[in-house]
């Protein structure tokens, strides 16, 4: 089991990756980790049971993800996760200590609850303070980008979102899956955990007629009681 003062990146992705199979986020050898630690990228293999991987068969790059240092055991052909320089936006641009890619079937589903916009929003709902600088009464946003053919060809639309949106701590891909990031793994994993909570409440409110994005309109906060 996963200890939150675990160390060792290697461990931490093979933990992690076993996690978010059980949740449905990693189906099918889809999604990913990734973790900076100590001047080196730490990253989970592409196209594996992200369930079955092992210590061993993490791959760990340079600093700026250009250049891999070691490769997994020579006993496995293993390749490199398309996710590599989506991954290297977070610690680029964010200064991410983790980036998690997860296939969550309510990530991909808030990115179809108005295929127009090019953002999910929520408002009021607790879980929205679980994301960093997000208080109940405010509209939590997530830009949405669209999906490409290959996952590396989404770099340059997740960095340019992720300059729209300053504040954010996701992208989500239309019909794909979400990208989250934070400071630690720690962070990272509590974020993606609260973030994963919030696009499925949008979605079952959807289904009861409830907008997500619209304040209750018998809002308490705005209501002003008498003394008795």
């Amino acid at each position: 089991m996963l200890r939150a003062d675990t160390d060792d990146p290697r461990v931490v992705i093979v933990e992690l990756c076993k996690l978010f199979y059980t949740l449905g986020w990693a189906q099918g050898t889809g999604g990913g980790v990734s973790v900076k630690h100590k001047g080196r990228v730490y990253m989970a293999p592409s196209g594996v049971q992200k369930e079955m991987i092992d210590p061993r068969d993490i791959f760990v790059l340079s600093e700026d993800g250009a250049t891999v240092l070691e490769g997994p055991r020579l006993t496995r052909n293993l390749k490199l996760s398309e996710c590599a320089p989506l991954f290297c936006n977070a610690f680029t641009l964010r200064a991410a200590g983790a980036c998690l890619h997860s296939h969550s079937t309510w990530a991909v589903l808030a990115t179809v609850l108005d295929e127009t916009s090019r953002e999910f929003a929520c408002t009021q709902l607790e879980m929205m303070k679980g994301i960093p600088g997000v208080g109940f009464y405010d509209v939590l946003r997530v830009p949405i980008v669209e999906n490409t053919a290959r996952e590396c060809e989404l770099t340059e639309r997740m960095a340019a979102a992720m300059q729209q949106y300053p504040s954010t701590y996701a992208v989500l891909v239309r019909r794909h899956g979400v990208y989250v990031w934070g400071e630690s793994w720690q962070k990272a994993k509590s974020i993606a955990e609260c973030y994963d909570y919030l696009f499925r409440a949008a979605v079952e409110m959807k289904r009861m007629g409830i907008d997500a994005r619209q304040a209750p309109k018998n809002n308490l906060s705005t209501i002003t009681t008498s003394k008795i």
